[in-house]
């Protein structure tokens, strides 16, 4: 299955590893070292304001669409995909 994050761009859903909301990311000096450090993976689908973070294998995702949207979107019935809150 694929979820729609942003612009367009679709992301395989067992490609996700976590989605963050925007607060984790401003507030987590981890966080911010991680982005540091994978800045050449970043892709940005917002002009500079973005809600949440998707981190996947190959990139992290920087989405204009809230944490709670995205979750909605992978919990649709037809979805084979778990999620640990």
């Amino acid at each position: 299955m694929y979820i729609h994050v942003g612009e367009d761009v679709m992301v395989r859903s067992s490609e996700i590893i976590a989605i963050l909301e925007k607060g984790t990311v401003h507030s987590s000096d981890e966080i911010k070292h991680f982005l540091e450090k994978n800045k050449k993976a970043v892709v940005y689908l917002s002009n500079g304001n973005f809600k949440s973070m998707i981190i996947t294998s190959p990139h992290v995702y920087l989405s204009p669409i809230a944490p709670g949207t995205l979750k909605k979107r992978l919990l649709k019935p037809d979805s084979d995909v778990e999620i640990d809150d």
